[in-house]
């Protein structure tokens, strides 16, 4: 594959990548239409230097969302919640009727900081975690499912008064 001089594209070519990378397109798109579209054959390290020469910034790509919507962390002050110390008790749906009940994990999954159970008040199951960066995950038994807002508010406060506890 011969190799074009990167300064040897006019401005119409030019200002033809500017106008792909805006709409989003990765290097190999770029460096894939240069040739289709303009006869203008690139090596990818090309393609790469040439949106850098142009000042051009790369979209970031979309990151698919996890199963559940991911919310930060807090539940009531008057809600009990377990030890993590002691170990993780099942949590069996209804059993706190009208609040929330959270359990922190004793072997916290993978990638986590902390990780744990909870049971919203209409008997909802669902495992969260929050990794080392501050992500907040919760991943429902029941696919789809979201707690109301109150559920989420009385799960923040109760996971952010066990974490002062554990010196998070």
């Amino acid at each position: 594959m011969a190799t074009v001089d990167i300064m040897n594209l006019n401005d119409a070519q030019r200002q033809t990548v500017t106008g792909w990378v805006a709409d989003g397109l990765k290097l190999s798109e770029v460096q894939n239409r240069l040739a289709a579209e303009l006869g203008v054959r690139l090596t990818y390290m090309e393609v790469r230097l040439l949106v850098d020469d142009l000042k051009l910034k790369l979209k970031d790509p979309e990151v698919p969302l996890p199963a559940a919507p991911v919310t930060p962390p807090t539940v009531a002050p008057d809600q009990p919640i377990a030890s993590p110390m002691a170990p993780t008790p099942p949590i069996a749906p209804g059993a706190t009727a009208g609040g929330v009940s959270l359990a922190m994990d004793q072997l916290t999954r993978p990638g986590a900081l902390v990780s744990g159970k909870v049971t919203f008040s209409d008997g909802m199951n669902a495992e969260w975690y929050l990794d080392q960066t501050g992500r907040m995950g919760v991943v429902p038994q029941q696919q789809g499912y979201k707690p109301s807002a109150a559920d989420v508010q009385q799960f923040q406060l109760a996971l952010e008064r066990e974490m002062t506890k554990m010196g998070l």
